[in-house]
């Protein structure tokens, strides 16, 4: 017990003084908006340092062993020997987006001009808009993330200087998906942070995918936070694709603020990847507003995927629905935590979970936990979760009427999942999430089989 502490000791420390040997070259090229944030953010973090066992919140996750690891950090833009425009293309037929590039959590100088958005939309790098432009910033920055206890939280702030920015103004209604592509690319391993903000006004409508990839076998591990401001009435879709090396390992924290008759649909995919955190905090706080949570992670070998969420119901006649579904094989481990909070005035509410989970072998591991904070008397609010097998009654109606059983198998797991991708709203990502998911369960996926890599 006592060299656990020592360790964790030494894991927070490190981070310390690369805070401190690093200071000015975190200042260097960032706006004041960045740097006012950096001090307070890592004291912060110092106060609890890399979240172990014992923090209630990541009770299911070791992350010590991925944190304690040696690592490149990547604190300042790095540029690139070929165009990875040219040497990464995500080609999936029928689904037409506007593409950003981000590289080890940096947005990509050669990115290809966005061309068509609608007048006063703001998209590109969160470095460059704002120094460049930072009254569209101040008022949102932070101001989510900054709630959160949450320490990883409190280190990508202390060091992020790049990521993703789109500014939708109000009334204005994208007509198609604005897709980022995080790509990790290195010679050895590699640490990222990357930073993300997501404004859209009063009756907007918006799509973002997230699309998460690695283009070389390094031990790498990224530290993400994005916030999402969804205005008032705004029809709002955010996707995260996670389809990366077993290397490869990521804390990704979300924050939504949702507003008033707003509609928020939030989805995470998990193809592939080593060791994966997923934290998401909606924060429904106008009235008549709904969110839709959904999830789904495929795992084998000595994968863990690890889902929190955190619905924070803060108005009245306000609707959730969350939906997560997990198949585990191997030795792999997974874990969902669902948290419902109903505030005192927050009546009306409709609040619903669910957590379904399927283990393919005896070693495979489920952890599953769902919570209910009801602070008013006026609500409907549920949650279920399922570990199980295939059922084997399904399987042996299926192979009684000729079906082999690896085939029967194959269905009945994409049937599992298909619950879960119907709820995207873009056919065609829909489509390739479908194929996506069937190869994933064929044990064939190394990455999207759509993408070009050069």
């Amino acid at each position: 017990m006592t060299q656990t502490r020592i360790n964790k000791k030494a894991v927070s420390e490190k981070y310390s003084e690369l805070y401190k040997e690093k200071r000015s070259l975190l200042d260097e090229g960032s706006s004041p908006l960045l740097n006012r944030m950096r001090d307070v953010s890592m004291k912060r973090f110092e106060q609890v340092g890399v979240p172990g066992f014992k923090n209630e919140d990541y009770k299911y996750t070791n992350l010590e062993r991925v944190f304690g690891k040696e690592y490149r950090h990547v604190l300042a833009y790095e540029t690139v020997d070929v165009d990875l425009n040219e040497v990464f293309q995500c080609d999936v037929p029928q689904l037409d987006t506007y593409t950003v590039l981000l590289i080890n959590g940096w947005y990509y100088a050669r990115n290809l001009q966005l061309e068509g958005l609608p007048e006063g939309v703001v998209a590109g790098s969160l470095k460059q808009i704002s120094n460049e432009q930072p009254e569209l910033l101040e008022n949102y920055l932070n101001r989510q993330a900054a709630l959160s206890n949450d320490p990883l939280v409190a280190l990508n702030t202390a060091f992020a200087k790049d990521g993703f920015f789109l500014y939708v103004p109000e009334g204005v209604k994208l007509e198609k998906p604005i897709q980022v592509i995080n790509l990790t690319r290195g010679q050895e391993a590699t640490f990222s942070t990357q930073r993300n903000l997501i404004i859209t006004g009063a009756k907007t409508e918006a799509k973002v995918i997230f699309c998460d990839h690695t283009l070389s076998s390094i031990d790498c591990l990224g530290n993400n936070v994005t916030e999402v401001f969804v205005g008032d009435g705004a029809v709002v879709d955010v996707y995260t694709i996670q389809n990366q090396n077993n290397k490869s390992n990521s804390v990704n924290s979300s924050f939504f603020k949702v507003g008033e008759k707003s509609n928020l649909l939030s989805g995470v995919a998990c193809l592939h990847g080593g060791l994966i955190r997923n934290n998401l905090v909606v924060s429904l706080d106008g009235e008549h507003s709904e969110a839709g949570v959904f999830g789904m992670s495929f795992t084998d070998k000595r994968q863990h995927v690890d889902n929190f969420t955190n619905i924070l119901h803060n108005k009245a006649n306000c609707l959730s629905n969350q939906l997560y579904k997990n198949v585990l094989d191997e030795d792999s481990v997974g874990a969902f935590t669902g948290r419902i909070h109903v505030a005192r005035d927050a009546q009306k509410t409709n609040a619903f979970q669910r957590n379904n989970n399927v283990l393919l072998t005896d070693t495979a591991k489920m952890n599953t936990k769902p919570q209910l904070i009801i602070d008013a008397d006026d609500v409907k609010c549920s949650h279920g979760a399922t570990v199980g097998q295939i059922d084997l009654d399904a399987l042996f109606y299926m192979r009684a009427r000729g079906i082999n059983e690896n085939d029967a198998r194959m269905m009945l797991m994409n049937a599992f999942a298909h619950e879960v991708v119907q709820e995207i709203r873009v056919e065609a990502l829909r489509d390739r999430i479908d194929e996506l998911v069937e190869k994933r369960l064929k044990g064939e996926l190394a990455k999207c089989h759509s993408c070009d890599i050069n």
